[in-house]
């Protein structure tokens, strides 16, 4: 198994040095690492360039990027990772055990702040996922290549690309959960505020599943 780790970014100077720093073990074990900048206005770029094996830049837009990241991507399985995310060491390892008997997945997520409140909300974004079989982003979703590209891979939509994605793949097969912990940043609960947050995103959710455009929805997301 080659896993090419994509990862967007825009304007993560600040955050994504100490995930390329991790990854640099994964390269080591043959593994491909792609960042994907989305017209970075700090030295994201710079940053990034040395610490993986290619730095594209495209039009902004998560969606969008994260499929120009799989279009040049030579691993038989993609792991789409945020720039703020800490993965568990040995994660290959787990991805490979997942991918023994399932064609996708993800991991349980922690969020990084100190707030019981944020305990309470990751437990329920991974107890939301095992029922639904709708991963998120900051779950690091991981495909095989050909499960991927048979779906279509991602839609140009400016928001809740990664539930567009879960949709279709779970009418191929329910993802499975890697046995680590990914741990993501809980900076946009802790800058927009916790319940507001909740509550937006739920919402937003809700809205998308009945059919509101994403473009729509993206004028009201945070």
């Amino acid at each position: 198994m080659k896993l090419s780790i994509i990862i967007p970014v825009l304007d993560e100077a600040k955050t994504m040095g100490t995930l390329l720093n991790a990854l640099q073990s994964f390269r080591e074990r043959g593994h491909e690492v792609i960042v994907i900048d989305g017209g970075s206005g700090d030295n994201s770029v710079a940053i990034a360039s040395p610490r993986c094996d290619l730095c594209q830049v495209t039009p902004a837009g998560r969606a969008i990027q994260m499929q120009a990241g799989a279009d040049v991507a030579n691993g038989d399985v993609l792991w789409f990772l945020h720039a703020d995310s800490r993965v568990p060491a040995g994660a290959d390892e787990m991805i490979s055990q997942v991918l023994d008997h399932a064609g996708w997945g993800g991991f349980p997520v922690r969020l990084s702040g100190s707030q019981r409140l944020l305990r309470i909300v990751e437990r329920l974004m991974n107890i939301r996922s095992r029922l639904t079989g709708i991963l998120t982003g900051d779950q690091g979703i991981f495909i095989e290549r050909q499960i991927f590209d048979q779906v279509g891979g991602f839609q140009a939509i400016p928001l809740m690309e990664d539930i567009d994605l879960s949709t279709r793949l779970k009418r191929v097969t329910r993802p499975a959960f890697a046995g680590g912990v990914l741990e993501t940043s809980s900076r946009r609960w802790e800058s927009h505020g916790t319940v507001r947050t909740i509550v937006r995103m739920w919402l937003l959710r809700l809205a998308f599943s009945v059919g509101v455009p994403a473009h729509y929805l993206a004028n009201h997301y945070v």
